[in-house]
């Protein structure tokens, strides 16, 4: 079968290799092979094949999978041959906190991921994807879609007319608006882009803040909401912004701190985070259990990913080039 695998330079797009590798073995007991038809792009898959994150030579990058079971080992219930399944970024955690080896075992990271046409692996590898999803929608969901929802509802407990902030327009930021929007929420987007800004509004957006024209977009926000901050912000850009979020922030109000695109280490605003109140919450995607509940509720709301761009997998050292150049609007897909 088909895969890509990273080269003897994992620390370049180049090094990437579209290869021939073994098709999996046959499923065993409690096992399913999945005939994988999608993926999708996330920055720490980026951070893999750039090197930002080691791993083996030869590794098969992609956290994020989709595809069709066919077939199952014995004593296998809960899926059938034909029914469309998506990966979760931690196979080991099921629910609960998450065990201690979680983090060592990422598809893509720490194992082999989903760029290439077939698995075969444990069934609590896989969730069922929602219903009338494309491959490509439901590959959208194992990292970006579910840090968002656990930033939103686990972590945080939001609820209707509460108001959240979200950087930027990527993966995270798209689904973390449309699914506090869901819930009944205001939201305050932030861009450097004019035109992404009014894409967001057309999604729902109540606020919008360009950050490159305004800098001290923290202090903007607390404008916004009339000096009593935002109760939620979804953060993304680490180090770099960070502090504008806690400014941005009520009293005792909480931070998901998610990513790094802004910087991974920096000075911090400690007395303002203790002075606020605030709870800064880091967080790494979720368990199994998160994903079933968020895929519940994408099917009670009719909510669907924007997918802005599609590259098949033999170029997904292009789509990794697109990622870098910031054009992309939500998710970018990769066919199987």
């Amino acid at each position: 079968m088909k895969a890509i695998r990273t080269g003897a330079s994992p620390s370049t797009l180049e090094a990437l290799e579209f290869v021939d590798v073994d098709a999996p073995a046959a499923p065993g007991p409690g096992e399913i092979t999945v005939d994988l038809k999608a993926s999708s792009l996330n920055y720490h898959d980026y951070a893999v094949v750039k090197g930002m994150i080691p791993t083996q030579q030869g590794r098969i990058p992609m956290s994020d999978g989709a595809g069709t079971v066919s077939a199952v080992g014995e004593g296998v219930t809960e899926f059938a041959v034909g029914d469309h399944v998506v990966s979760t970024f931690f196979p080991d955690w099921i629910d609960g906190e998450p065990p201690q080896t979680a983090f060592t075992r990422v598809p893509g990271d720490g194992i082999d991921g989903y760029a290439c046409e077939k698995v075969t692996a444990p069934t609590h590898w896989f969730t069922r994807a929602p219903a009338g999803y494309s491959h490509a929608e439901a590959a959208t969901l194992t990292c970006a879609a579910l840090t968002a929802w656990r930033a939103l509802f686990v972590d945080y407990s939001l609820k209707p007319g509460d108001t959240v902030l979200v950087q930027g327009t990527g993966g995270v930021s798209i689904f973390a608006l449309q699914f506090a929007k869901a819930a009944g929420a205001t939201v305050i987007a932030t861009s450097s882009s004019g035109e992404k800004l009014e894409r967001v509004k057309a999604m729902g957006a109540d606020h919008l803040i360009n950050y490159r024209e305004t800098e001290a977009w923290g202090a903007q926000a607390l404008a916004i909401t009339r000096g009593r901050g935002v109760d939620c912000v979804v953060e993304i850009g680490g180090a770099g912004t960070l502090d504008q979020s806690m400014l941005a922030t009520r009293v005792a109000g909480h931070v998901a701190l998610i990513g790094v695109l802004a910087g991974f280490a920096g000075p911090v605003q400690t007395a303002l985070l203790f002075s606020r109140n605030l709870k800064v919450q880091g967080l790494t995607v979720g368990s199994r259990k998160m994903q079933q509940d968020m895929i519940a509720a994408i099917e009670a709301n009719g909510i669907k990913p924007v997918i802005s761009d599609t590259f098949p997998l033999e170029r997904l050292a292009d789509a990794f080039r697109h990622q870098e150049s910031g054009g992309h609007f939500g998710k970018i897909a990769i066919e199987i």
